[in-house]
Parts: C-alpha cells; structure tokens; sequence
C-alpha cells in the first residue's frame, strides 16, 4: 500500500487544477488506507468546487464519512452549553491549562479559552479536526487553542499538550451514557494527563430509569401487512429505540430512580455490574423501562435530560419496551434487571 500512497502522490502535481481527477485520487488514498491525505484532498476539492457538481459531492461525502448527525445538534443545545460554560468559568483561573477529549466543533475549547485558559483540544477524525481549527481560526481563538488530530490515549503530555492539563473537559457521552468510551477515555487521561489537583468536567455520571408508557401513537413492532403476519420478523427489532426529549413521547410510570452512576474523575477501572430494582408503579399500562443521563457538572451544577421534562435535550431517552405491555395498579413493583459494560448498558423486565 506504500507503494501505490507514493504513486498517487505523484500524480498530484500534474491534475492540481482538475477537481474530478483530485477526487478520483482522494478516493484511491481512501482504498490504500490513508485517510488523513485523502481528506485534505476532499477539502481543497470542496473550496475548489464550494460543493458543487459530482467532484463537489463526492468531496462531501468523503468529509462527512464518520461525521455523526449529532455534531450539527449537539451545540444547539442552551442548557448543556451553558451548563458546560458555567462549570468552566467556576474552574478557571489565570494561566490555567486545560485539555478537551473529544473538540467536535470546538466549542468548549473556544469557552475555556474564552474564559481565559489556554486550551489543548484532541480529536481522532482527521476531518471533523481540520473543520475544528477552521472554526476556531474564524473565531480568533488560534493563538490560545490548539487542535491535535489524534484519540487522546496516543496524547504525550509533554510534547503534545506542553505539561498536564490544570483541568479536563470532555463531552464523550452517548444516550446511554457509555457507548462512546468516556469511562477508558476519562481513566487514561486522569492517570496521564492531568494534574494530580487537577479538576474534572463532568466528574460524575448517572443512569437514570423508570417505568415508563409509550405515548406515541404508531405500531410498535410489525404484525399483519396486506395480509400477511409479519410478526415473526420482530425478533430482529433493537432492544431498544430512541426517545426525544421534551416532545412528550413518553410518561413516567414511576418516581426516576439511579441505576448506576460513576465517578469520570478516577483512573480506576470501572468493573462491569448488574442490578435488580424493585420499582413501584404509579399504576396503569406500562410499556417498558425508559432511561436518560444526568451529568454532575461540579459541586453546583448538573445537567439532566429527563423524557417528559418539558425541555429538548440533544441527548435523547432509550426506551427499553417489554414482550407485551404490563397492567399495573398504584404501588405495584415492577422487577427491573440493569447491566453495564464498560461500553454498553443493558436493561430488562424480571421474570
């Protein structure tokens, strides 16, 4: 594959003004496994093209490979920005260093240099991290942020972040809570990159559950269709399927109750776990468990995205619906099962 990178590269000089033939290489660096070149191509074939045209296109579906809806929904959210920003400026302090996992848009660099930090932000997609510097180039942040396009347990503390981190940011966190690896990511960064009095932002994470009824109207899995019994074909259904918050999709069938929480601000290992709940019913129909995260942004702050709280939240709820739906009198229990991996949250009805 060295080989045919060096012949590619060579070709290069001789379409430099040719945006399809630029594009037919981005997409031959792609095959030979270097995808940092062939996003730089994709980028100067964009800017050449400003998206237009089949070259135009294919430049943005290169760009865009890997890059998650939720980065264009994420910095929508108030409450989370402000609720990040606020536990930024109450840790901040001159000449405060602080490192960011995960820079995205690079909008909690830009807060934390804002407040007055000089900001060292990671970021493993080659793409969404030269889209970050632009941002942040655009905003005049530059001279006091710096992106380094790598995940950050390949992160030196010396010679990529000039000494550890005063303070760590990270906004790594999935629906589930887990899924995006915040708890190695976190554990690595606290035993390597950050100070020994170093602070944590968020230092702590919760899953939170309860019972809960489907309040949308739609057929929640197959059944007959133009006269045939589809039903057979649920059994490969997701165990569980997204709910959006503060669209009121759901009710609460009971009181919210924690099913695990942890401590981000550790770099001891996270064991897996498994739990049974009793929980009572408010009474009624209820179609499954319904969970959501709440996040411990420092001693004052917190951030929770409850279903039918009233407030959208770019995180949303995972419903996990039971076999067949349960009739429930006031005061009843419900036996719920929970699990985690380290990277994966599983819940359950008892038996």
């Amino acid at each position: 594959m060295t080989n045919r990178i060096a012949q590619l590269t060579a070709l290069l000089p001789k379409v430099s003004d040719d945006p399809r033939a630029l594009i037919a290489i981005a997409r031959q660096m792609i095959a030979a496994g270097d995808r940092p070149r062939a996003v730089a191509l994709a980028e100067q074939v964009h800017a050449m093209t400003g998206g237009r045209g089949e070259a135009g296109v294919t430049a943005a579906e290169i760009l865009s490979d890997g890059v998650f809806s939720w980065h264009f929904v994420i910095p929508r959210d108030r409450a989370r920005n402000d609720a990040y920003e606020q536990a930024l400026l109450r840790a901040i302090r001159p000449g405060c260093r602080v490192l960011e996992i995960g820079t995205g848009t690079g909008l909690l660099a830009m807060m934390a240099a804002r407040a007055g930090a000089t900001v060292v932000t990671c970021e493993a997609d080659a793409a969404i991290a030269s889209a970050a510097r632009d941002v942040i180039a655009a905003n005049g942040y530059s001279d006091r942020v710096t992106v380094v396009s790598k995940h950050s347990t390949d992160l030196d503390p010396t010679r990529d972040m000039g000494g550890l981190a005063d303070i760590l940011v990270s906004e790594i966190v999935s629906n589930d809570l887990l899924s995006e690896g915040v708890l190695g990511a976190h554990e690595d960064a606290v035993a390597r990159l950050l100070a020994p009095d170093g602070v944590v932002i968020p230092p702590r994470g919760t899953i939170r559950v309860a019972l809960a009824r489907d309040l949308r109207d739609r057929a929640p899995r197959l059944g007959e269709a133009s006269g045939f019994d589809l039903s057979a074909f649920n059994r490969l259904a997701a165990p569980n399927e997204l709910v959006r918050v503060g669209m009121d999709q759901v009710a609460l069938c009971s009181a919210p109750v924690d099913l695990f929480s942890f401590d981000f601000a550790t770099a001891d290992p996270r064991k897996p776990e498994r739990r049974e709940l009793d929980i009572p019913s408010l009474g009624g129909r209820i179609d499954g468990i319904v969970q959501w995260i709440a996040l411990e942004m420092d001693a004052v702050g917190r951030y929770e995205n409850r279903p039918e709280s009233g407030t959208a939240s770019c995180w949303g709820g995972l419903l996990w619906r039971f076999p067949e739906p349960v009739d429930t009198e006031k005061r009843d229990t419900v036996t719920v099962g929970g699990a985690h991996e380290r990277d994966r949250v599983r819940l359950w009805v008892s038996d």
